[in-house]
């Protein structure tokens, strides 16, 4: 099995075999949450644009997501975990946009399959994937609106490959990798209140849940689900 690893919307665009797409702060994390409060499935657009135009065409209980970090007009829910989290969603269906993560699943429409990658989802995303014995992995860490790399994303992506490839990489280390990097800096600014501290601790958790993230194509539509194996 080959792995690549990639970076940012240019990447998604050249990713082919099974792609996992990483969006750590805040797009997989807030989707393996709401799938953990009994989401049924998230439909996933890059455009927040698209994503209303759906939903009110009746399809949709809740539209989640953000631009800019901000929840978009119109929207239920914004992009962060912590706000995912304190919600009921048992049996609902949800609409995702966001700048990155959902951008990075649109733009790999060469891949084969498509898994949604964060660390709360890390052992089981690999699992899942070496389950199917694809033949190439390409792991895309989507980064800052998809066009800057970001730290949390790039060592996820480092981190999948390590646990794809049989090795034990230290998570705390990961972590602390992250925690002094710039990327948590937003999350504790009071300036910018729609970036919650906990979306930090609830991000940086490994394997928080034992299931995967699997896009279905249906009707020219992408469709997360629980991935179990």
């Amino acid at each position: 099995m080959e792995i690549r690893l990639g970076s940012l919307k240019r990447d998604a665009k050249e990713a082919q075999g099974t792609a996992i797409i990483i969006d750590v702060f805040r797009a997989f994390t807030a989707a393996a949450i709401a799938f953990d409060h009994g989401a049924k499935e998230i439909t996933l657009f890059a455009e927040p644009q698209d994503a209303m135009a759906l939903h009110k065409k009746g399809v949709g209980d809740y539209l989640m997501g953000e631009v800019g970090g901000k929840k978009p007009e119109g929207f239920d829910f914004g992009n962060s975990p912590h706000e995912i989290s304190q919600v009921d969603l048992t049996g609902k269906t949800l609409i995702q946009s966001t700048r990155a993560g959902t951008v990075g699943v649109e733009a790999a429409s060469n891949a084969k399959e498509i898994f949604l990658g964060s660390f709360v989802v890390a052992q089981a995303t690999v699992d899942a994937v070496k389950s199917e014995m694809p033949a190439l992995v390409s792991i895309i860490a989507m980064g800052d609106q998809g066009v800057v790399r970001s730290d949390e994303d790039e060592h996820c992506g480092i981190y999948l490959r390590n646990i794809m490839e049989d090795r034990k990489p230290d998570f705390n280390a990961v972590k602390s990798l992250i925690l002094e990097g710039g990327a948590t800096q937003k999350f504790f600014d009071p300036r910018q209140p729609q970036y919650h501290p906990e979306d930090v601790t609830l991000a940086l958790e490994a394997d928080r849940y034992t299931f995967a993230m699997k896009i279905s194509r249906e009707d020219g539509l992408l469709v997360a689900r629980k991935h179990t194996g």
